[in-house]
C-alpha cells in the first residue's frame, strides 16, 4: 500500500493557495483556470484554510451573498482535516469518506507540502488493482 508521500511524488509540484483576503471571485477564477474544486488558504505561509466548490455553493450562493465582495475568509473552512506523508491511501479514503471530504491537504511539521484529491486516490487504488490482476494473471498462466 503506497504512502501520501509516494504519491505525492509522482504529482506537480505546484500548490494553489489563496490568502484569506482573496476576493471569493478571484478565488473562483483560479480554480476554474486550473481545473480544481478547491484552493488552500494559506495566511503567513500557515495552512489557514480550504476554499472548495461547496463552500461557494452553500455560504455564498445560497446566503445571497456576493463573490466579487466577500473575502476568501468568510466563508473558508478553517477546522481542516489533514494528513501527513506516512499516511496510507487507505487511511485517506477511510477520512474522507468518514469525514464527506474530497481533498486532503498534507503537513509535515506544521509545513504545508502537498494536497490529495479523491481522485489522486481513486487512480492510485486503480493502478494497485490492475497491478495485482496482472500478477494473478501472470501466476495463473505460468
Amino acid at each position: 500500500m503506497k504512502t501520501v508521500k509516494q504519491i505525492l511524488q509522482g504529482k506537480s509540484r505546484e500548490l494553489c493557495t489563496v490568502s484569506p483576503d482573496t476576493r471569493v471571485f478571484d478565488a473562483l477564477k483560479v480554480m476554474a483556470e486550473k481545473e480544481i474544486g478547491a484552493l488552500l488558504v494559506v495566511d503567513n505561509g500557515k495552512l489557514a484554510g480550504i476554499l472548495s466548490e461547496r463552500d461557494y455553493a452553500r455560504k455564498v450562493i445560497l446566503k445571497g451573498k456576493s463573490s466579487h465582495d466577500t473575502p476568501v475568509r468568510e466563508i473558508m473552512t478553517e477546522r481542516v482535516v489533514y494528513v501527513q506523508p506516512k499516511n496510507t491511501v487507505d487511511e485517506c479514503m477511510a477520512l474522507m469518506t468518514d469525514k464527506r471530504i474530497r481533498h486532503l491537504p498534507v503537513l509535515e511539521n506544521d509545513r504545508l507540502i502537498g494536497v490529495l484529491s479523491i481522485g489522486d486516490l481513486v487512480k492510485e487504488t486503480i493502478s494497485e488493482q490492475q497491478f495485482m490482476i496482472k500478477q494473478l494473471e501472470s501466476y495463473i498462466h505460468s
